[in-house]
């Protein structure tokens, strides 16, 4: 089958969505499928060899945070030729209501059209003014994923049509394979010891750093072997500033790392904690630390309770209590048993997101969506493009 993804963020800074896409390519490739990407890129970017460059990105408030598209005229011509010279079985576009590429190729489709929505937002203010582009994108759509059943409801509730569920993939041996960074995690012993990870933007406050910060420096006072290890985008001096001036020497900032070394991050603290006060649809983050055999403590939040299993597959706790996460954090920090106990079950959860069981899914999508249009060419004519 040839195969075209869409991604309408740039691959020039690394994002969850640029991710997926990525991995799910190479899945697909995997699986004997032809599959070409296209994403907003810098002409030098060092490309995977199944990535096409349509150009430089600007940056652009979306979403509470900023996401760098591309959109325009030159923009709507490089889509339209790759689309065309890519004669493709099926076009798979990303987040397809977003300002971007995504939203070019659905209204430049000639045939079926598979949609994967990652965020359960119903609007935008940049889409507010093109209202009629939207009811267009959303009618060439032939069939529609959600990575989460938040997602899902959005669609359902919001956008007039249902869509399969299917979750974000996970490379599962990129993650267990890896090697734990030089000096971690190093001893855990009972009262004293222990390394906790956090990885994401600390300057946002939905990704909750405050209240891990709180749990940590109570409990940084009562083991003086406890570590934190951070990575993410950000200052360093602004992150330490954060933290009594005592337990600095105890908190490591990595920055912004490489998909490598987030591997090697999450192999290298005894839990990962996520300590998020809203706004997530999914929860890949977790999904990775389960795959790399750590711990999970985190809020319990809707999307993070789905992918733990209820709470099988790690520790909730209530949403933004730090004394609620330093209690877990104790209790597993001092019990060997209990984060084996759920480890053991993270396994088994993590399986069913390894990304070759996940791109089965998406190709039955495929299939259906092929089925639906029965080879038939959609007209593309839209004066709005130009």
């Amino acid at each position: 089958m040839r195969i075209g993804i869409v991604c309408p963020y740039s691959f020039d800074v690394p994002g969850g969505v640029q991710n997926h896409v990525m991995d799910l390519a190479e899945a697909l490739m995997g699986l004997g499928h032809e599959v070409s990407v296209l994403a907003p890129a810098d002409e030098d970017s060092p490309l995977p060899a199944y990535v096409v460059s349509a150009g430089r990105a600007v940056a652009l408030p979306y979403n509470g945070s900023v996401a760098r598209i591309a959109f325009g005229p030159v923009s709507t011509a490089r889509v339209r030729r790759w689309i065309i010279r890519g004669e493709f079985d099926v076009l798979h576009v990303h987040e397809p209501l977003t300002l971007s590429l995504s939203l070019l190729a659905v209204l430049s489709a000639r045939g079926p059209v598979v949609a994967t929505f990652h965020t359960a937002m119903t609007r935008s203010r940049a889409l507010a003014a093109a209202q009629g582009v939207l009811q267009i994108v959303l009618e060439r759509i032939t069939a529609r994923i959600a990575v989460s059943a938040l997602a899902r409801k959005v669609q359902v509730e919001h956008m007039d049509g249902g869509a399969v569920e299917i979750p974000n993939g996970v490379a599962v041996a990129k993650f267990s394979d890896a090697r734990p960074l030089p000096g971690w995690p190093g001893e855990c012993a009972p009262g004293r010891d222990g390394a906790i990870g956090f990885l994401g933007r600390f300057t946002e406050a939905r990704k909750g750093l405050p209240i891990l910060r709180d749990a940590f420096v109570e409990l940084a006072r009562q083991r003086p072997g406890l570590r934190l290890l951070v990575a993410g985008p950000g200052e360093s001096d602004d992150l330490f500033g954060r933290f009594p001036p005592e337990l600095r020497e105890r908190v490591t900032f990595l920055g912004l790392v490489s998909e490598e070394d987030k591997a090697r991050m999450l192999r290298s603290v005894h839990l990962y904690v996520a300590p998020n006060t809203g706004g997530e649809s999914f929860g890949m983050i977790l999904t990775e630390a389960l795959a790399a055999g750590t711990t999970v403590v985190a809020s319990d939040l809707d999307a993070f309770r789905r992918v733990l299993d209820g709470g099988r597959a790690g520790r909730l706790f209530p949403t933004g209590d730090a004394g609620a996460l330093r209690a877990a954090l104790t209790e597993l920090l001092d019990d060997p048993g209990a984060r084996a106990a759920l480890t053991a079950c993270g396994d088994q959860v993590v399986s069913t997101f390894d990304w070759p069981v996940v791109a089965r899914r998406v190709l039955e999508v495929y299939a259906a969506a092929i089925e639906a249009t029965d080879g038939r060419v959609m007209d593309t004519e839209w004066v709005g493009l130009d």
